[in-house]
């Protein structure tokens, strides 16, 4: 995961068998089962891992009970069988998480029993335990914010959870280790074709050096997510749309608003969706919501009527108030749902699972969710050697432990350092080598400025944004104090990464700016 000596090797291949644009996880998912299947795989990312939709998700690992409802029991199915398969490979991101569904109608609690009971049938033998009817009073004891008059009941599930965007760099980092280039900041500007019009590789931009490549490749890998469509168009101008964005926001709150390790998933919500408030990092997530966009952002801001409407759901179930002046952080992402045939469908509606469409010599994958990236990823490979020729070598992923994994007898500490997983035991030798490091980059949050220096030289980053949205979520957990941060990190950052104080300066000013949108003024 060194950034400069990756770039050295582009040209150490003359023909890629794969070109995979985009580094979310889709993208960093078919890297590495491309690459631990022997194919020779280089991934480019135009801005950093995980920057879109794939580090602002509601950070459940799970099958989707609103699925469910929809009688989409196939995904469902696929989707609790991969959750039981991350929770073995990737042990130290993973948390089993409790959810109650509060019933403040007395039919509704055989109601969801019911569907829950189905629930725990399709995980098999990958459940993270049962469902239980749940009586008023334990239901108050494990969620003592929740509103008791006119409660009747509650029902308990069991779901997993995860750190998003730390997946993704364990991702990227396990792919590295199986043989696959992976670079950031690396952006396409052009499709490169032969005389016959056959997609042969693509031209990138190094956005740091500015210096450009051309690649070649026997197959182009599309996992642009909510850009897709943009890159197809590079060489097909005729190309018509496939991907729909839908706009998920999420409100940080303080742990009080929960006060407990128990999340409440509320099963309506007045836009016909579900409402989660889970605990995470010591800190609550609300959310999300379902908004169409016409416009694709990588960096999406929240539209007044969402933040209103998740407040609005919150005060209706919670004893405590919530106001706008208590959200520490709003994030925003985009999902890249694949176009429905009917044109009058909501994107509530829009199925989660994922299309494979091949064009010319260029694979595109629209659609799926986090919790089913490496189903994704095997099909998306799968699809590739059967129809590009490529020897025939089955998926190892099932069963292949990431960067980081833990044995079923180790156990991470419930601090920050958890997300290193086995490799906790390096990063606090090297702290321990440096105890300058050692110091913290906020006096309210326990990250250290040698977090800092790891992430450059063992996760890629490369701006503060990086660090400070990524490597460590302080950005979706606090907006403030990230802001305040800043300058701690950036100095640091431009020591390591040899950079004139015109460019620390820049960071600040960059990552103030941007940051800034993740406040409710």
């Amino acid at each position: 995961m060194n950034r400069h000596k990756t770039i050295s090797k582009l040209s150490s291949t003359k023909e890629w068998d794969l070109i995979i644009i985009g580094g979310g996880a889709s993208g960093l998912g078919v890297a590495l089962d491309a690459a631990s299947r022997g194919l020779k795989t280089v991934l480019f990312e135009q801005f950093d891992f995980a920057k879109g939709t794939s580090s602002k998700s509601t950070k459940l690992v799970h099958g989707g009970v609103r699925y469910l409802a929809q009688g989409n029991m196939q995904l469902v199915k696929t989707a609790l069988e991969e959750r039981g398969l991350l929770a073995k490979n990737a042990r130290h991101l993973f948390r089993k998480q409790e959810f109650i569904i509060p019933n403040y109608q007395w039919w509704k609690g055989p109601y969801y029993a019911i569907g829950l009971k189905l629930y725990d049938f399709l995980s098999n033998k990958m459940s993270l335990g049962p469902s239980n009817w749940v009586d008023k009073k334990k239901v108050i004891d494990r969620l003592p914010t929740l509103k008791p008059k006119h409660l009747q009941s509650g029902i308990s599930y069991f779901d997993g959870q995860f750190d998003d965007a730390r997946l993704a760099i364990t991702l990227a980092q396990t792919a590295a280790e199986k043989g696959a280039l992976i670079l950031n900041y690396m952006k396409i500007d052009d499709i490169l074709k032969d005389e016959k019009g056959n997609v042969i590789g693509v031209q990138v931009e190094d956005q740091e050096s500015s210096q450009h490549y051309k690649v070649q490749s026997k197959t182009v890998v599309n996992a642009a997510g909510i850009f897709t469509d943009k890159i197809v168009k590079m060489y097909n101008p005729d190309h018509k749309k496939t991907v729909v964005p839908s706009q998920g926001i999420h409100l940080m709150l303080d742990r009080s608003f929960l006060n407990g390790d128990t999340a409440i998933m509320i099963p309506k919500t007045s836009d016909g969706r579900v409402l989660f408030v889970i605990p995470w990092h010591d800190k609550v997530i609300a959310g999300t919501t379902d908004t169409l966009i016409k416009k694709p952002s990588i960096e999406p801001k929240p539209l007044e009527e969402e933040v209103g409407f998740i407040l609005e759901t919150l005060n209706k179930y919670l004893t405590k108030e919530v106001k706008r002046k208590d959200v520490l952080s709003v994030f925003s992402g985009l999902r890249p749902l694949a176009k429905p045939k009917k044109e009058d469908t909501t994107t509530k509606e829009v199925s989660r699972s994922h299309k494979i469409i091949i064009n010319n010599n260029m694979v595109s994958v629209v659609g799926g969710k986090w919790t089913t990236y490496r189903k994704m990823a095997e099909d998306v490979v799968d699809e590739i050697i059967a129809n590009f020729n490529f020897k025939e070598v089955p998926s190892a992923t099932k069963a292949l432990s990431l960067h980081g994994n833990i044995t079923e007898k180790e156990s991470v500490p419930e601090n920050h350092l958890y997300i290193y997983g086995s490799e906790i035991a390096n990063f606090k030798a090297f702290e321990d080598q440096h105890p300058e490091l050692q110091d913290k980059i906020h006096p309210a949050y326990p990250y250290s400025k040698g977090q800092v220096i790891w992430s450059i030289r063992y996760e890629m980053a490369r701006t503060v944004e990086d660090f400070l949205a990524r490597r460590i979520r302080l950005l979706l957990l606090d907006a403030r104090a990230a802001i305040e941060s800043a300058p701690v990190v950036a100095e640091l950052m431009a020591d390591e990464l040899q950079k004139p104080k015109e460019w620390e300066e820049e960071q600040i000013k960059q990552f103030t700016a941007m940051a800034n949108n993740y406040l409710l003024t």
